[in-house]
């Protein structure tokens, strides 16, 4: 039969709505527990109206109070960050900006041996070159010299930049010997660990230091030892030219096959140089030019071009050198630090872009030369050489000896 909507609202005349209208029931939210009204007839002919419980028109409001609420929190919390960075979290910024890489690193290093070893060994096992490395620091600092914070690379240890080079090569040794002293010492802070507590990972962090340090001393460059031998005696190199193969058939490291290699190709061309002539060194920066109005737009088109420029090379008074040049018809001067001396060959922009819509020009120079060796570089006091040459000797028997002690203990058994 066609139901014309009567029907159902004798229905709902019939029987109380199913939306907790009921008698009885008080309102959500209402604590004085007063009674919903009777509901009305339904009019089949009104508009539908959205369900209502009576605070629609205060609900605006309390939101709009909560979201103002809401906005200057947010306001406050930024403005809270932005000052704290331009007060004192500028300090903690520019620390993390300067040590992020090296902390950032070590994480990367300490999560890749994890994969392969235990945990505490890992951190342990890094914790041991990054103590390897800070005696480098350490001793450069003494000297004097403006270094890098190491830079971890997981399963090839770690490496610092020296930000100029050493004036001799007695120098050099010295703050070479520094990381196998200071890695030595952490080494037998493994070892007297491993001996109080009978700890297997203490034992294996004390025998992994030991031998870490002795393979650090083999006179093969770029490693300690091919540095400090270079001021006792340059023949010296020649045991590492015999020794690499025995290191290589005892250690099956592919990345010592690549450092003896490179040793044998950087040790000829050495000889092979001319005198004070050193290998080919490259800087190069980023700067910003004015366009000039004048000069026609072929001027500036093209990003491979190359134009050369005139230079001066000076070094300051705290040791830096530095390259000055100059692009005449830019009416551009700009000056380029250089980590180390060098015999400049030229200096030139090898690339340009712009000019943008307020006529700046971005521009990349190089100075291409090659490292300036003084002849006496290796012209050492014999005084020094005797004792450079006595930490060197001396080290390597001490190593040696923990070594044998501790495979005489079998603490490199797994099994013990």
């Amino acid at each position: 039969m066609p139901n014309d909507g009567r029907e159902h609202e004798g229905t709902l005349d019939d029987h109380k709505p199913a939306d907790n209208r009921q008698e009885g029931l008080t309102a959500p939210g209402n604590p004085d527990g007063s009674y919903l009204p009777e509901p009305k007839p339904i009019d089949p002919n009104a508009p539908p109206v959205p369900p209502s419980h009576g605070d629609e028109e205060e609900r605006p409001a309390a939101e709009d109070e909560g979201g103002k609420r809401k906005g200057n929190g947010g306001s406050w919390a930024f403005g809270a960050v932005l000052a704290f960075l331009l007060g004192k979290g500028k300090a903690a910024l520019l620390l993390f900006l300067k040590f992020g890489k090296p902390l950032i690193s070590m994480a990367i290093t300490v999560g890749a041996y994890a994969i392969i070893y235990p945990w505490s060994f890992a951190v342990g096992f890094v914790a041991l070159i990054f103590v390897h490395e800070m005696g480098h620091v350490w001793v450069a600092k003494r000297k004097g010299l403006p270094v890098t914070a190491p830079l971890f690379i997981p399963f090839l240890g770690a490496a610092i930049m020296m930000k100029r080079n050493p004036k001799d090569a007695a120098t050099e040794a010295d703050i070479a010997l520094g990381g196998p002293y200071l890695g030595t010492a952490a080494a037998f802070v493994c070892y007297g660990i491993g001996v109080y507590t009978d700890s297997p990972v203490w034992h294996m962090l004390a025998y992994v230091g030991f031998f870490l340090n002795l393979f650090n001393l083999v006179p093969v460059r770029p490693l300690d030892g091919g540095r400090i031998a270079s001021a006792v005696n340059r023949w010296i190199w020649l045991a590492g030219v015999a020794i690499g193969p025995f290191v290589i058939w005892y250690t099956h490291s592919v990345i010592f096959i690549l450092i003896w290699v490179w040793f044998l190709f950087t040790t000829y061309r050495k000889f092979k140089a001319k005198r004070g002539e050193g290998p080919v060194h490259i800087a190069e920066g980023v700067y910003q030019a004015k366009a000039d109005p004048a000069l026609p737009d072929w001027y500036y088109r093209g990003t491979n071009h190359l134009r050369e420029l005139p230079y001066t090379a000076y070094c300051k008074l705290d040791g830096q050198h530095m390259v000055e040049f100059e692009w005449e018809a830019l009416s551009f001067k700009g000056e380029l630090p250089v980590d180390q001396a060098i015999l400049i060959r030229r200096v030139y922009a090898y690339q340009l872009e712009g000019p943008d819509a307020e006529q700046n020009l971005t521009l990349k120079v190089r100075v291409e030369g090659n490292v300036y060796e003084p002849d006496n570089y290796y012209e050492v006091k014999s005084r020094d050489r005797w004792r450079i040459g006595s930490l060197y000797v001396g080290l390597i028997v001490v190593l040696v000896y923990m070594m044998w002690v501790i495979q005489e203990a079998g603490w490199t058994n797994p099994a013990q």
